[in-house]
């Protein structure tokens, strides 16, 4: 049941660095959870796990690392359109 709650909060996280990145519209909720998830754990590794948590995730520092996530992504595959 715990995987439950993670993947709510990484699709929530990945919602908002989609929309603090004007990005959420271009992404599903597949894209939104691994945005979530991927970015957890990039902004974690980064910043450390500081702040209010849910679901064993740090909620600030996940969410700065989705954002990252999100821009380098939209950013190479905005590239890759021409």
């Amino acid at each position: 049941m715990h995987w439950l709650w993670v993947l709510i909060v990484g699709a929530i996280i990945g919602l908002i660095a989609g929309a603090i990145t004007n990005k959420g519209g271009s992404m599903g909720w597949i894209a939104n959870i691994v945005a979530g998830l991927v970015g957890s754990a990039v902004g974690q590794a980064l910043l450390g796990t500081w702040g209010p948590q849910v679901a064993g995730m740090a909620i600030i520092p996940s969410i700065i690392g989705a954002v990252i996530v999100v821009a380098i992504v939209a950013f190479f595959l905005g590239r890759s359109k021409g």
